[in-house]
């Protein structure tokens, strides 16, 4: 189980903010635990273009890209969109 501080990126939270209250809801609560327990929510792995490994769990049609900056101790939210973008 991760104690990592959860760090979203602002366009991850513009794009919160055009969704309804209760998506937003939703997805806030799975980013916190997603922090809690990134393993768990891994559907599949992607490297970025610095070679880091970059997570994705498919949730309510999303797909919420994730890394766990183990060193810093934090989970980082760099993006999020449609899930039909795959």
């Amino acid at each position: 189980m991760s104690s990592s501080r959860l760090l979203v990126e602002i366009e991850v939270l513009e794009f919160l903010r055009t969704r309804k209250r209760k998506e937003q809801e939703d997805l806030l609560k799975r980013f916190r635990e997603i922090a809690t327990y990134p393993s768990k929510y891994s559907d599949f792995a992607e490297y970025d273009s610095m070679g880091r490994r970059v997570d994705v769990h498919i949730y309510l049609g999303f797909a919420i890209k994730f890394w766990d900056d183990f060193a810093d101790r934090h989970l980082k939210i760099p993006e999020i969109h449609s899930a039909d973008l795959f």
